[in-house]
């Protein structure tokens, strides 16, 4: 009867466990520059507990000396959906380097009118936020918050912003933003261009010594970004390292292909592969994320914040047709 009881609370346990990602509302992350969706992208964002999709815009970057926006979004005849639509706007740290008091002032007038412009012209059903994705330093802080109260001011909107690993273990150096709801970006613990044996798009172990004194984060509402994209990190002859976006494992079955590691494998043939020329002897490493790694960020992260909603990176056939949310 001892071991009955026994047996049955370790099951108990593993249900609770693997029905984690259950108990959070989950919507994702849009962030392709041409709107569209196909079947399978459509039917998980119509399953999406959470009523947004949170839309990157476009980029915004400084090319001699000028502020541009970059990879502009376009709309296609597909994107219908009855999810309502959070402006994201990504911004590079060096935009914010030397950056005077007009600028910014210009900057987010500029960010607001681009926003609208394209709300209006592609009939965007939006909320009343406007999310900014920056990975602002100890060097950009002061102005970088500036921005975003001038952001709000000239908008009249809420103003979020994400919010990096690093930004929560060194809050000192890098600040707290002035917003009232932020995004805690789960993923991207180390770079995919460095020789590791760690998965760099997220390595739970790394998460969590970033993230050990999450509870004593001044902002209290806080939203969880979680991973499901991948990719292959293609090694040449030198040890020089780039990314191929959304490789599996399953596209390693190749017969010019010889396996390495569950992981891993060596190109034996010259020639072209997922649209670009690759070498003899070139390795391809596929990263991809675990529902395992998933729970245990859930797990570890319920202990740190009383209530949180996911968004998953990103919405896309190829992350999300054999995933369960």
């Amino acid at each position: 009867m001892k071991h009955f009881k026994i047996l049955f609370l370790f099951l108990l346990f593993l249900t609770v466990s693997c029905n984690r990602k259950k108990n959070h509302p989950y919507t994702f992350y849009y962030w392709k520059t041409k709107l569209k969706l196909d079947n399978a992208e459509k039917k998980a964002l119509d399953k999406a507990t959470v009523p947004y999709l949170y839309t990157r815009f476009f980029d915004v970057d400084k090319v001699n000396g000028k502020f541009q926006p970059v990879a502009v979004i376009t709309k296609g005849q597909s994107f219908q959906t009855d999810k309502q639509i959070v402006p994201t706007v990504f911004i590079t740290n060096q935009t914010l380097l030397g950056i005077s008091a007009d600028e910014i002032r210009f900057l987010a007038e500029s960010i607001h009118l681009l926003i609208q412009k394209k709300t209006e012209e592609y009939h965007l059903k939006t909320n009343n936020e406007i999310q900014i994705d920056c990975d602002w330093t100890a060097g950009t802080r002061n102005d970088y918050f500036k921005f975003l109260k001038e952001l709000k001011r000239v908008s009249g909107k809420e103003i979020t912003c994400t919010l990096r690993l690093h930004q929560v273990k060194d809050k000192k150096q890098t600040g707290i933003p002035p917003v009232e709801k932020v995004y805690l970006m789960c993923y991207s613990t180390s770079s995919p261009l460095e020789k590791s044996d760690k998965n760099s798009i997220l390595d739970v172990n790394i998460l969590k010594s970033y993230l050990l004194k999450m509870e004593d984060y001044p902002i209290k509402k806080i939203e969880v970004a979680l991973p499901i994209y991948s990719w292959g990190i293609v090694t040449n002859h030198l040890g020089k390292h780039r990314l191929i976006n959304a490789l599996s494992k399953r596209d390693l079955e190749n017969a010019n292909f010889k396996k390495i590691s569950d992981h891993e494998v060596e190109v034996m043939k010259n020639g072209f592969y997922f649209g670009s020329y690759l070498n003899k002897g070139f390795k391809i490493k596929v990263e991809e994320i675990s529902e395992e790694q998933l729970n245990d960020v859930v797990v570890f992260l319920q202990k740190k914040i009383p209530h949180f909603n996911i968004i998953y990176y990103q919405l896309d056939s190829k992350f999300v047709s054999d995933r369960k949310f």
